[in-house]
């Protein structure tokens, strides 16, 4: 269960469907970034429940297509690197035999630049060192410049940064110590952090800026904003492929949509990746483009890039 941000990932072709207005379109997507469940959007819009799933696997795809084209040339400076738990179906403990290879526990790689808070790059997959190659591999090749790197104290970085940067790179790992983890029943709660530990790696990071702290707020931000990723949910996605569109979706709101508080502008904008912040008609609007290009990674949209 792999998925990254690349043109070339799985395409599903989307066809013989009623085509909503556009102004619905955008109400339904608006309602799915703001952490609205497809049933809930169901209720809330009086479309079927099919119509929302079919245009959030056309709105999906269109927005990984529309991402990888335009996330690159990348040139923030410090960057900071996390891997955030989902599952698909159930929980790895519950899957029935002979279903590992469909449902379980998925992990998503997010790539935050710590300026702008633009998304550069994520990864679903596995948590193992083969993901973290992917998804280092996809965040280099966006970038134009030498950067300064924070993960947390996970294993599969060290082998990872080092084949997609080899010594171009200032990196260090921000390694937390965790007290015993809350075993009492009832709701989720995390252990606690009793202290950390700043390792460099590679390079000469500056160690006043060795810190997730802002790739782990983007953690919870996901949480909320896309109801497939809360912790205590019914609303867990049954299918790999529509998690993904969903986080696809979801990035692209965070990136062109939706204005952060740090620079009253969108993470794209700030990050010089566009220049204006985007309505959902226009993020509708890309994807009608999409849909009539029949392919999300070929056809330029001009009208839409600044």
């Amino acid at each position: 269960m792999d998925f990254m941000l690349d043109s070339q990932a799985r395409k599903v072709h989307i066809g013989g469907m009623n085509k909503l207005p556009a102004e619905t379109r955008a109400r339904i997507l608006h309602l799915l970034c703001e952490g609205q469940s497809i049933r809930a959007t169901v209720r809330l819009t009086g479309v079927s429940k099919n119509t929302i799933s079919k245009l959030l696997v056309t709105a999906g795809q269109a927005c990984m297509a529309y991402q990888d084209r335009t996330l690159v040339n990348l040139t923030g400076t410090r960057w900071e690197v996390d891997e955030l738990w989902s599952f698909v179906g159930a929980k790895e403990r519950n899957v029935p035999a002979g279903k590992k290879h469909e449902m379980g526990d998925v992990w998503t790689w997010v790539a935050l630049d710590a300026k702008s808070k633009l998304v550069g790059a994520w990864y679903i997959g596995d948590r193992d060192v083969e993901a973290a190659m992917f998804f280092m591999d996809n965040l280099a090749k966006r970038l134009t410049n030498r950067i300064q790197l924070t993960s947390d104290g996970h294993a599969p970085y060290l082998q990872a940064v080092e084949g997609a940067f080899g010594a171009d790179i200032d990196f260090a790992m921000l390694v937390k110590i965790y007290g015993k983890a809350n075993e009492k029943p009832g709701r989720y709660s995390p252990p606690e952090c009793i202290g950390a530990v700043k390792r460099v790696v590679e390079g000469k990071p500056d160690k006043s800026k060795v810190s997730t702290s802002y790739v782990e707020r983007n953690n919870g931000i996901i949480r909320q904003h896309c109801k497939r990723y809360a912790r205590l949910t019914q609303a867990f996605s049954k299918k790999v492929e529509n998690h993904v569109y969903a986080f696809a979706l979801h990035t692209m709101y965070h990136n062109f949509v939706k204005i952060s508080g740090a620079h009253r502008t969108t993470p794209a904008q700030a990050a010089g990746v566009d220049s204006r912040c985007w309505e959902m008609s226009d993020m509708v609007a890309m994807i009608e483009e999409w849909e009539a290009s029949l392919d999300g990674s070929a056809r330029p949209m001009s009208d839409l890039q600044a």
